[in-house]
């Protein structure tokens, strides 16, 4: 048998991509080298699934940074009114608590895959799990079918869904990235991205109780000081996680592998400046301690007067000028030095993938091999959490599964 379609994944955009083209009437085969489709859907958002995220598509493609243009094509296939409108059409409830945030009512991502799983079967698209693709076949730049540890099957069109290199116990391991080189793809430097990231300071183990709100990261390296990212940060034994911190990491993974340790500086105190938070202490009674904890947990300023050499016994007028001085700089601006990673085990997305350049924005097929196109997270293109990579990912594999 000759299928008009081989999809290579079954994560959000494979089986987005064999939906839609199973419903333009195309024979359809989806492979999938774990021994169940969604692994990775299952697991996002600890299970809960965030969707997608209820901005504008301009808004939307601005998080994506300078490449988020590519995008414009898939979003106005299938956007977050579209993959709601569609999720509900195969029985999938959603909301959005926070009026950003999408996601299924049942805050369960078993939810979604069933109903997709259903409607799978529904349009005859044949599944088969536990194939390992190894090779794609092509004649002339036209693609002719794919070869699997055992079988080779034939094929007008393949869409490679095969996600990138985070999270590696749900099946990622780059693959996608050798079969695309081996017809003529070139993948950019991938770098783990969406995870919690290691310092050097060992004082912030002893920070780990609380979550700190509204806390802006930057870099502290001249050439990168412009970016910066503003969120939830929770100290860890390691170093620091929380929402900021798996947005930025995306930014800071590749100057580790040039820099080796990135300094970084934390505004802890909402954005408060030196002579703010003066004010702010000066007019406490008690001791530092009580007085610092006015602004952030006991813990985290309990040692953040450690770290100014300051006895936390002391009220904040009988401290030292100089200490007094160091606490403020501190509070205002605390240094840290990212030292690295838990590396691709730990990461939820992948910073980098196969080239833009290589693939028509308008369709998602590839420029060198008719009949080859791609969706979702193999593809060079990122964003924060927050609904971005899986709405990409289902848009991608919308537009990709048209087969234009």
């Amino acid at each position: 048998m000759i299928y008009d379609l081989i999809v290579i994944g079954a994560g959000a955009g494979g089986i987005m991509a064999s939906i839609v083209a199973a419903q333009n009437n195309n024979s359809v085969l989806v492979l999938e080298k774990l021994p169940s489709i969604a692994s990775k859907l299952k697991a996002t958002g600890g299970g809960k699934c965030n969707i997608t995220n209820t901005l504008s598509n301009e808004e939307f493609m601005s998080h994506f940074g300078r490449d988020g243009r590519f995008m414009q094509d898939a979003l106005k296939a299938l956007d977050h009114n579209a993959l709601i409108k569609f999720l509900n059409g195969i029985g999938v409830e959603t909301h959005a608590p926070d009026g950003l945030r999408v996601f299924p009512t049942s805050h369960n991502s078993q939810t979604i895959i069933s109903a997709l799983q259903k409607k799978m079967i529904e349009l005859n698209i044949e599944t088969i799990c536990s194939q390992k693709v190894e090779e794609l076949l092509y004649d002339k730049k036209e693609i002719t079918g794919l070869k699997t540890q055992d079988t080779i099957y034939r094929c007008k069109n393949i869409i490679l869904a095969s996600g990138g290199l985070g999270f590696p116990t749900l099946g990622a391991n780059g693959d996608g990235y050798s079969l695309s080189e081996d017809v003529g793809h070139t993948v950019t430097q991938a770098y783990p991205a969406m995870l919690p990231l290691h310092t050097k300071e060992k004082w912030v183990e002893n920070c780990r109780a609380d979550t700190i709100a509204k806390v802006k990261l930057k870099i502290d390296i001249k050439k990168y000081k412009k970016l910066q990212a503003t969120g939830d940060l929770i100290f860890t034994k390691k170093g620091i996680r929380g929402p900021v911190v798996l947005d930025f990491a995306r930014e800071i993974t590749p100057l580790l592998s040039k820099y080796k340790e990135v300094p970084i500086v934390l505004k802890l105190t909402n954005d408060m400046n030196e002579d703010e938070i003066f004010k702010q202490l000066k007019k406490q009674k008690g001791n530092i301690l009580d007085a610092v904890s006015t602004l952030l947990p006991k813990a985290l300023s309990n040692e953040l007067c450690k770290l100014a050499n300051i006895d936390t016994n002391l009220s904040f007028s009988k401290i030292d000028g100089k200490n007094k001085a160091k606490l403020l700089t501190l509070l205002a601006s605390t240094p840290l030095t990212i030292i690295g990673s838990d590396g691709f085990k730990m990461a939820m997305i992948t910073r980098g993938g196969i080239n833009l350049k290589e693939i028509n924005p308008k369709t998602m097929q590839s420029k060198i091999i008719n009949g080859l196109y791609f969706c979702g997270e193999v593809i060079n293109i990122d964003g924060p959490c927050g609904g971005y990579n899986l709405q990409w990912s289902f848009s991608s594999g919308c537009l990709a599964g048209q087969l234009t």
